[in-house]
């Protein structure tokens, strides 16, 4: 069987309201940004990394400002449009994303890391239920998302990622 072609997605259009700048430029200590570190993380687990909801990355779908489902969507159907069989995605403020989470996130269905919602694994058969979800009247929560498609959660136990909110998390690493 030939090795299929994944996708990563750095979900990055959030508005970074608690942290009150642009979160994924925001600098860590080693002098790059939370947005760099999110691709470096990805990199090495797929044939191509796309920015989402950002100016210059795949623009939210249907519509911007969906969160992290519209980033997602757009993911979802450009992997589809170019031959990927799933998109791998990380939020723009998890600069951390352990090397063994993707052969435990990848299947047949969604999958996503126990607490961490944006660390996931999404076939591209879901791009047009996705496209159906978002059009229905919901809030757009990823939790809604998550039970309507019935996603597996991965317990890595003991792992404590760090996520970044608000600037004293930043300064905190």
């Amino acid at each position: 069987m030939a090795e299929q072609r994944i996708l990563g997605a750095v979900l990055a259009g959030g508005r970074s309201s608690r942290f009150g700048s642009d979160k994924a430029l925001a600098v860590m200590a080693d002098g790059r940004t939370l947005l760099d570190h999110a691709i470096a993380g990805l990199t090495p687990h797929v044939a191509q990394v796309v920015i989402c909801g950002r100016n210059g990355g795949l623009a939210d779908r249907p519509a911007p400002d969906m969160g992290p489902l519209g980033g997602l969507n757009a993911a979802l159907h450009h992997a589809q449009n170019h031959g990927f069989a799933g998109v791998l995605t990380t939020g723009c403020d998890m600069p951390v994303y352990p090397a063994e989470l993707p052969a435990m996130l990848i299947g047949e269905s969604a999958a996503i890391l126990k607490g961490q919602q944006l660390l996931g694994w999404w076939p591209v058969s879901l791009a047009g239920e996705l496209d159906a979800h978002l059009a229905t009247d919901n809030n757009r929560s990823i939790h809604g998302w998550l039970d309507r498609i019935g996603a597996r959660v991965v317990d890595m136990e003991g792992l404590v990622l760090p996520n970044i909110n608000r600037p004293e998390d930043l300064a905190g690493l």
